[in-house]
């Protein structure tokens, strides 16, 4: 129980067996992780400074909620942003296409040793990431109290400040915006073998190591979706690159594998955001050195698509940056 009469160490061992989740709450809202965890630390400094209010009429946990989600909406007033306009294929009998995970510049992968085992895969997936940030920072809010943290409309209005009536509204038009913004068959994600997953993970490996094109056809989905945040894999544009498609990501990727600039490349399994991820190096000067890391999403036993992010979050997850 917090009471007004702790002092900061007491406080501090209460308090902190609740950073893993409300790091990954923040995470959720904001889409970075050096965000979230800024955004943590904001928590628990205002839970220190509002001790005396806090009555136990809620449970501790739920009352570091409402505070982290106030301190993520602050955050958001005072520092708006807006998901840059990316101008993308339609697919076939689609009036929208679902916005790649990198087209949101401030998106950062999650290494999986910073989520907690009971959280559900589906919350922390770069792709529902992406798409929350196209929300506004109430409908975000509302959605992720409900639907993630599973809060009832009172309790969700409570800590907003708002009426179970104005949270429903919401939500209905969160869960709209939410649905444009996924790829339809949302479900088809994830396999349901690791076995089979780290299998796929091999194949994708052994195949571009090798520049097998007919290797990389067959692992890769024919409507495979590849996308590269800005300074990621070698490109420096101020907008993300997109692509789709087998037969365009085989003449996008043939520079790199085939190309008079082409080098030996080494890539090493990972982890991020409870998927397979490959971080991948270039040999330069007697070294592989970090290029990127690639998160993947494996539906039906080929890879569906790619996101690439740049060499900088290589330290996040303990990769070196040579080797």
């Amino acid at each position: 129980m917090v009471t007004d009469t702790m002092d900061e160490t007491e406080f501090a061992e209460l308090t902190e067996q609740h950073r893993r989740e409300l790091r990954v709450h923040c995470y959720r809202f904001l889409g970075s992780l050096d965000e979230a965890e800024d955004l943590v630390q904001e928590t628990f400094l205002r839970a220190w400074r509002g001790r005396d209010q806090y009555a136990g009429r809620a449970s501790l946990r739920a009352w570091l909620y409402k505070i982290a989600t106030n301190a993520c909406l602050d955050f958001l007033d005072r520092t708006p942003r807006v998901v840059p306009s990316v101008d993308l294929p339609v697919a076939s009998g689609s009036h929208l296409a679902p916005r790649p995970a990198a087209a949101v510049p401030w998106l950062q992968p999650c290494p999986d040793d910073l989520l907690d085992e009971t959280i559900a895969r589906e919350t922390v997936e770069l792709a529902f990431l992406a798409a929350v940030q196209y929300l506004s920072p109430r409908q975000r809010a509302v959605l992720i109290l409900r639907d993630v943290v599973g809060w009832s409309a009172k309790e969700t209005a409570s800590a907003l400040e708002t009426t179970p009536a104005s949270v429903t509204s919401s939500l209905q038009r969160a869960r709209a915006e939410l649905k444009e913004q996924l790829p339809s068959r949302r479900t088809e994600w994830r396999v349901t073998s690791s076995s089979e997953e780290r299998e796929v993970v091999a194949r994708y490996i052994a195949a571009i190591t090798t520049a097998d094109d007919t290797a990389i056809a067959a692992v890769l989905r024919e409507d495979v979706r590849c996308s590269h945040q800005p300074g990621a894999g070698g490109h420096d544009g101020p907008l993300p690159t997109w692509y789709g498609g087998r037969a365009t990501v085989l003449e996008g990727w043939a520079p790199v594998l085939h190309g008079p600039s082409s080098m030996e490349l080494l890539m090493v399994p990972a982890h991020a955001n409870g998927g397979p991820a490959v971080a991948t190096y270039l040999r330069h000067d007697g070294e592989f050195h970090a290029f990127g890391l690639n998160t993947l999403s494996i539906v039906a036993g080929q890879v569906a698509e790619v996101t690439t992010f740049g060499s900088a979050v290589f330290d996040r997850f303990g990769l070196p940056m040579t080797r």
